[in-house]
């Protein structure tokens, strides 16, 4: 269901992408191939054969709002005249704050060094000061559609950054259970903590696979191994389905495994945390600590006052079968 809800966004974002750029072209928003009235102050007068000279620009906000349709001040710019074999271009300076839509064009059509240039189409007389011309900005088309595209490509080269930083820390801990596992320390620790799970999970026999399975996966996630403990968390509940006598309603002690699953409750930082922020995650030990105890009490409470609750409570599996075989 979550995939069909996550592809129907990403479906409406591209409609709603696809209609907003077709709504640009066709009141011609960005004014592509259009000269937008400008003025150059050459300080010590243009020179016709320099390759690169200093240059002030000018933009009227008369014509600015003429140009493009929206408000602004009179913008003042420095800049850079480049001048080669294939033109004359003008490069503004680094940093400038830009109004819309300058600032989209700088943005779509200078993507490395985000300068915003254009091309002087019409010539300058030699030895001229102050110069009144056009500048004609790079095309710019479908901005929302490439906004998304790169957004996409963004975030899948963040996702391949953390799952190479997960690798390291969930193999650490995996291998840390392993070990745990193979010295005989994780049956230590059944042992050792099946008096608190007994009273949690009453339903259950002593010794009964189950339990084994339910300490583990509560350990992996005290440990901050979300995905190490799905597996075992999923075992759990195929062992505790065979003390089900219904194929369709969960047991208390089904209910109450996922709750603390729910819960979250983590004594150790979680691996992803730890491989997005690194050490820095030390600052936010106690939070985490306080968090997943309350979290854990509020699991464990609903459980049982939901679970006595009359209304839930004559669903029961295990109590119809108690009096069926009364």
């Amino acid at each position: 269901m979550l995939n069909y809800i996550w592809a129907g966004l990403i479906i409406l974002s591209l409609v709603f992408a696809l209609v907003s750029d077709v709504g640009d072209l066709s009141k011609n928003r960005y004014r592509n191939g259009d000269p937008l009235p400008v003025l150059l102050h050459f300080e010590e007068g243009y020179r016709a054969g320099a390759v690169r000279q200093p240059v002030s620009v000018t933009i009227r906000s008369s014509d600015y709002s003429a140009f493009y349709g929206s408000d602004a001040a009179d913008l003042n710019f420095d800049g850079m005249l480049i001048q080669a074999s294939g033109g004359r271009q003008i490069q503004f300076a680094d940093g400038e704050s830009l109004p819309e839509p300058l600032a989209t064009i700088r943005t779509e059509t200078s993507k490395r060094d985000e300068l915003l240039r254009g091309k002087l189409p019409s010539a300058i007389s030699p030895g001229a000061v102050d110069v009144s011309t056009g500048v004609v900005f790079p095309r710019v088309q479908f901005v929302k559609m490439t906004a998304i595209t790169r957004a996409a490509f963004d975030f899948a080269e963040t996702a391949v950054t953390l799952a190479l930083g997960l690798i390291g820390a969930l193999a650490l801990w995996m291998g840390l259970i392993k070990i745990a596992e193979e010295s005989g320390m994780l049956n230590s620790i059944v042992r050792f903590t099946q008096p608190v799970i007994r009273r949690l999970f009453p339903e259950i026999p002593p010794d009964h696979p189950a339990l084994g399975m339910i300490v583990l996966n509560l350990t992996a996630n005290m440990l901050g191994l979300g995905n190490a403990a799905t597996p075992l968390g999923l075992k759990a509940m195929e062992e505790l389905q065979k003390l089900n006598p219904s194929e369709d309603t969960a047991t208390n002690s089904m209910v109450m495994l996922l709750a603390l699953n729910t819960a979250s409750v983590q004594l150790v930082p979680p691996v992803l945390l730890v491989a997005i922020m690194g050490l820095a995650i030390n600052q936010l030990m106690a939070a985490i600590i306080i968090v997943t105890a309350l979290s854990a009490v509020v699991a464990i409470t609903s459980a049982l006052l939901l679970g006595r609750l009359k209304r839930y409570s004559k669903d029961d599996p295990m109590r119809i079968n108690q009096t069926e075989a009364a």
